[in-house]
C-alpha cells in the first residue's frame, strides 16, 4: 500500500522534514492498518526534529505521537476490533502518516460523540496530565494546583481532572491573550509569566500552601515553583520548553549556556524542607501498555469534554504547524487533517 509520510532523515532541524511517498506492508498478525484521518502535534515533535529529545531514534524517522483515524486492515490474531472501526491511538513515532501500521493494544475506540479531530488530541495529554498528577503527584481532594503552560493541551486536562478533586487550581501562561481560555476552563486563577513571577504567584495563593507543581517550563520559572511549594509539597515534571529553539535549529552556545546555569536542588535541602521532585517523560511507558490502558480507562471513567482544538492544519503543512505550535501562540491541541 502507498502512503505518504512526513520523514526526516536526522535529527537536527526542522526544515530537514519531507512528504514522501513510502510503501506500507500489510499488518503483522497482532497489528491493525489504520487510515489516518487526524494526527496531534506534540512539543517531543519539535525536540525530536531537533535533536532534544532523548527517545528519538537513531537515524531517518517520522515524528508523531498520536492520531486517529479507520482501521483499514487487521493482523490476524486481532479480534477486538473489526475494519471500518473509529480509532484513536498512540504511537512511539510515526504519527505522521496518511496510514501507519500499530499493535492494536495501542489503539482505543473513538467515542461516538467525538470527531477525529478530538480523538487525535486526547490520548498523550490526558495520560500526562493524570500520570503527573496521581502515580506522582498524590493529587489529594482540596489541593493547591499550580499548573504551567495551563492553556495547552496537557494544562487543560490537568485542570479538568483536578477540578473532579475539587482541587484549587493555578494556571500559569505566558501571553495574556490566553487568560480567556483559562477562565472558559474553569481555573481558579492565573498568573501571566513575566520577571515577578515569584511575587506574583505569593499573592494569588493568598496564604493557601502550594501542594503541587506540573512544571514544563524550566529555568528561573521552575525554581521559584519549587521554591514555593509548602512543606510535603511536590513538583512534577514532564518537559522543559525553555530549552525550545527559537530558530528551526538549535543554537548550541545557547543551549550549552542555558544547560551550565539551569536550576539545580540539593537532595539534602530537599530533605529538610520537606519537598520533593519528580520527572517522567510518558514515552518510557510505551512498554507499559496494561498500566496506560489502566489509566486511559479511569480518564473515560471521568466523563471529561473533548480536547479543546485550537487549529488545525492540511496534512501537507506539517512544517507551518510546527512552526505555530512552537510560536506559543496555541491554545488547546494543533492538529494536522489529512
Amino acid at each position: 500500500m502507498n502512503c505518504l509520510v512526513h520523514r526526516t532523515q536526522k535529527a537536527g532541524s526542522l526544515d530537514d522534514l519531507k512528504l514522501v511517498s513510502e510503501d506500507l506492508p500489510n499488518p503483522k498478525e497482532d497489528e491493525v492498518t489504520v487510515e489516518v484521518k487526524a494526527v496531534g502535534l506534540n512539543f517531543a515533535d519539535i525536540f525530536a526534529l531537533v535533536g532534544l529529545y532523548s527517545a528519538t531514534p537513531k537515524g531517518s524517522f517520522v515524528p508523531g505521537l498520536e492520531f486517529a483515524g479507520n482501521v483499514l486492515k487487521l493482523g490476524k490474531n486481532v479480534t477486538r476490533f473489526k475494519v471500518g472501526d473509529k480509532i484513536m491511538g498512540v504511537t512511539r513515532f510515526g504519527g505522521y502518516a496518511s496510514h501507519l501500521n500499530i499493535g492494536s493494544a495501542y489503539i482505543y475506540n473513538l467515542p461516538s460523540a467525538w470527531s477525529y479531530t478530538e480523538g487525535a488530541g486526547f490520548i498523550a495529554q490526558s495520560l500526562t496530565a493524570y500520570y503527573a498528577l496521581f502515580p506522582l503527584g498524590n493529587l489529594q481532594e482540596g489541593n493547591t494546583v499550580l499548573i504551567h503552560s495551563a492553556a495547552g493541551g496537557v494544562g487543560i486536562y490537568a485542570n479538568r481532572i483536578a477540578k473532579k478533586y475539587k482541587a484549587y487550581t493555578i494556571g500559569s501562561i505566558g501571553n495574556p491573550d490566553k487568560i480567556e481560555t483559562l477562565k472558559q476552563e474553569g481555573y481558579d486563577d492565573y498568573i501571566v509569566r513575566d520577571k515577578n513571577f515569584y511575587k506574583n504567584l505569593q499573592e494569588k495563593l493568598k496564604n493557601r500552601n502550594l501542594n503541587l507543581v506540573l512544571e514544563c517550563i524550566g529555568g528561573k520559572i521552575f525554581e521559584d515553583s519549587f521554591k514555593s511549594l509548602a512543606p510535603a509539597g511536590r513538583i512534577v515534571v514532564y518537559g522543559s520548553a525553555n530549552f525550545a529553539p527559537e530558530s528551526n535549529s538549535p543554537n548550541i552556545f545557547k543551549l550549552g549556556y542555558q544547560y551550565l546555569t539551569r536550576p539545580k536542588i540539593d537532595p539534602l535541602s530537599m530533605i529538610s524542607s520537606n519537598k520533593s521532585l519528580l520527572a517522567f517523560n510518558l514515552i518510557w511507558l510505551w512498554d507499559r501498555i496494561e498500566e496506560l490502558s489502566l489509566m486511559l480507562e479511569k480518564i473515560l471513567e471521568m466523563q471529561l469534554p473533548p480536547p479543546l482544538i485550537g487549529k488545525t492544519f492540511p496534512f501537507a503543512n506539517a512544517l507551518d504547524a510546527l512552526h505555530y505550535f512552537k510560536s506559543g501562540k496555541s491554545v488547546g491541541k494543533v492538529i494536522l487533517l489529512t
